[in-house]
C-alpha cells in the first residue's frame, strides 16, 4: 500500500489536516493566553480602582493614614470592601489564609514613598495613585501582569485546564482527520482505478473496454476522453482488417487472373493473339490503378502528397475535365451536365484538382445506371467560398452508411459493388485533397435518385 497512490493521497490530506489543526492549536493557545492576561489586568484594574476609592474615602474621614496604623485589620476590611465576591485566596499579617478578597500582592506608599501597608517590596512593581481634590496622597503598588497571572493558583488552574482542553481537542481533530481522509482518498480514487483497469485492459488489445462516466467534474471528462480514445483504437482496429482483407482481396484477384491466363498460354489452352493481350493488359492496368491509389493514399495520410498553389478558376477547370469525359458518358448512356458560375476563384493545385474531378466522375460513371444523369454545379457557397457539387442518378446510397462513404476501401454493397470495379479508394483520396485546400466534404441523398457529394473550399482570388 505504501507505493499506491491511495497511500500518497491519504498522506496528502491528513498531513493538511494535522498542519490546519496544529495551526489553530497554536493560534487558540496564543489568543487564549493574550486574552487571558488582559482579563486579569482589567481585572485586577477595576479592583485597584475600588480599592483606591475606599481608601481615598477612608483618608478623607480620618484626615490622614493614622487610621492604617491605629487599626492594623483595616487594611484588610478595605481590600475585602473593594472585592466583594472575589473568590481569591489571601494570607492576613499572621500567615492565615482568608477568603473573599483580593490578593495580598497589593502594597500601599504615602505621598513620600514611606511603606503604609501591603507587602514592602514587589520586583517590577507598578503605581496606581491615590488623589484627594488633585492632590496625591499616596500610591497603590502591584506586581507586572504577567506575574500577578503566575501568582494565582486559580487562575493557573483555569489557565492549564484550557490549554490541556486545547491540545486534547488537536489530538481528536487529528484522528478523525486520518479516518476521513482514508476514507476520502478511497472515495477519490475509486474512478481512477477504474480507468487504471480499462486502460490495462485496451492496451492488451481489448478495443471494447468503456468506462462508465459517472460525475462531469475533471475525472469525468478523462473517462469521456478514455471513452472516445477506446472508440477511435476500436474504429481503427477495424479500419485495418477492413484494409487487409479489401486490399488482399483487390490484389488477388487481377493476379489469379493474369496467372490463369498465362497458365492458359503455357498449355497451349489460349493462343498468344490480341485478345489475350487485351485482357492481361487490362488486369495489369486495373494493378496498377490499386497500387496507384494505394500510394497516393498512404501519401495523404502522411500529409507527403505535393501541392503547388495557384489562383485557379474552378468553374473553367471542371468545364475542361466535363469536356473531355463527356463522350464516355454518352457511350455509357448517362446525360452529363455542368452548371457553373464564371469566375469562381479558389486557391489551389490545378493537378490535385483536376484530380479530383476525375475521380468523382470516374465513380460517378463506374456506379450510375443507364439510362442516367449527372450534374456538376459550381457555384458560391453560403458565405465566402466556393461549393463544387457532383450528384447523379440512381442507384442511391443508404442514408446509415452515407457518414462512411469517404472511408478507405469503402464501398456499398448491392448496386454499388465489387462487380463495378474500383477498390474503394477514389472518395477517400477525394477527401483528403479537399481538406488540404483547407475544404469540407459533405454527402447526402440526391434529388436525381443517386448520391450528392458537397464540396466547400475558401474563395481565392487573383493577386
Amino acid at each position: 500500500m505504501q507505493s499506491s497512490i491511495t497511500f500518497k493521497l491519504f498522506l496528502a490530506i491528513l498531513a493538511s489536516c494535522i498542519i490546519v489543526a496544529l495551526a489553530m492549536g497554536m493560534a487558540v493557545r496564543f489568543s487564549f493566553q493574550n486574552d487571558f492576561v488582559d482579563y486579569i489586568h482589567e481585572r485586577e484594574e477595576q479592583r485597584l480602582s475600588s480599592l483606591a476609592d475606599v481608601l481615598e474615602a477612608d483618608y478623607v474621614r480620618a484626615g490622614g493614614w493614622r487610621f492604617l496604623s491605629e487599626d492594623r485589620d483595616r487594611w484588610w476590611r478595605s481590600l475585602r470592601l473593594s472585592s466583594r465576591g472575589g473568590g481569591h485566596d489571601e494570607r492576613d499579617p499572621f500567615g492565615h489564609r482568608r477568603h473573599g478578597g483580593p490578593p495580598s500582592r497589593i502594597g500601599l506608599i504615602d505621598a513620600q514613598g514611606e511603606w503604609l501597608a501591603g507587602p514592602r517590596s514587589l520586583a517590577g512593581e507598578r503605581r496606581h495613585r491615590l488623589e484627594v481634590d488633585g492632590q496625591v496622597i499616596g500610591w497603590l503598588v502591584t506586581p507586572p501582569p504577567p506575574t500577578m497571572v503566575l501568582d494565582d493558583e486559580i487562575d493557573q488552574r483555569f489557565q492549564s485546564r484550557q490549554l490541556r482542553a486545547t491540545w486534547v481537542i488537536v489530538g481528536l481533530s487529528a484522528l478523525l482527520a486520518a479516518l476521513v481522509s482514508l476514507m476520502l482518498a478511497r472515495i477519490l480514487l475509486v474512478p481512477v482505478r477504474r480507468i487504471a483497469r480499462a486502460t490495462h485492459r485496451l492496451a492488451g488489445g481489448d478495443y471494447g473496454t468503456r468506462v462508465q462516466v459517472g460525475t462531469r467534474d475533471e475525472l469525468g471528462r478523462l473517462a469521456e476522453d478514455f471513452n472516445r480514445l477506446a472508440n477511435s483504437l476500436e474504429r481503427n482496429e477495424r479500419l485495418r482488417r477492413d484494409l487487409m482483407a479489401d486490399v488482399s482481396h483487390e490484389l488477388r484477384t487481377p493476379l489469379a487472373v493474369l496467372r490463369g491466363e498465362i497458365e492458359a498460354l503455357q498449355d497451349g489452352l489460349r493462343a498468344p493473339d490480341a485478345a489475350t493481350l487485351a485482357s492481361l493488359q487490362h488486369e495489369v492496368l486495373r494493378l496498377s490503378s490499386l497500387i496507384d491509389d494505394l500510394y497516393d493514399l498512404s501519401l495523404a495520410d502522411a500529409g507527403a502528397l505535393s501541392y503547388r498553389m495557384a489562383a485557379l478558376d474552378l468553374a473553367t477547370l471542371a468545364r475542361g475535365v466535363v469536356d473531355g469525359l463527356r463522350d464516355r458518358f454518352a457511350r455509357a448512356g448517362i446525360d452529363l451536365r455542368l452548371e457553373a458560375v464564371s469566375e469562381q476563384w479558389v486557391q489551389g493545385d490545378q493537378h490535385r484538382l483536376e484530380q479530383l474531378l476525375s475521380n468523382l466522375l470516374e465513380n460517378t460513371l463506374r456506379y450510375t445506371d443507364a439510362p442516367g444523369q449527372a450534374r456538376i454545379v459550381v457555384e458560391p457557397a453560403h458565405g465566402a467560398g466556393v461549393r463544387l457539387i457532383v450528384e447523379d442518378s440512381a442507384p442511391g446510397v443508404p442514408a446509415e452508411v452515407l457518414p462512411r462513404i469517404f472511408d478507405r476501401l469503402f464501398r456499398v454493397e448491392g448496386s454499388r459493388s465489387r462487380a463495378h470495379g474500383g477498390a474503394g479508394l477514389g472518395l477517400a483520396i477525394c477527401r483528403h485533397i479537399v481538406q488540404a485546400h483547407g475544404g469540407t466534404a459533405r454527402a447526402m441523398g440526391s434529388s436525381l435518385g443517386g448520391l450528392r457529394l458537397e464540396f466547400d473550399f475558401p474563395a481565392g482570388g487573383p493577386l
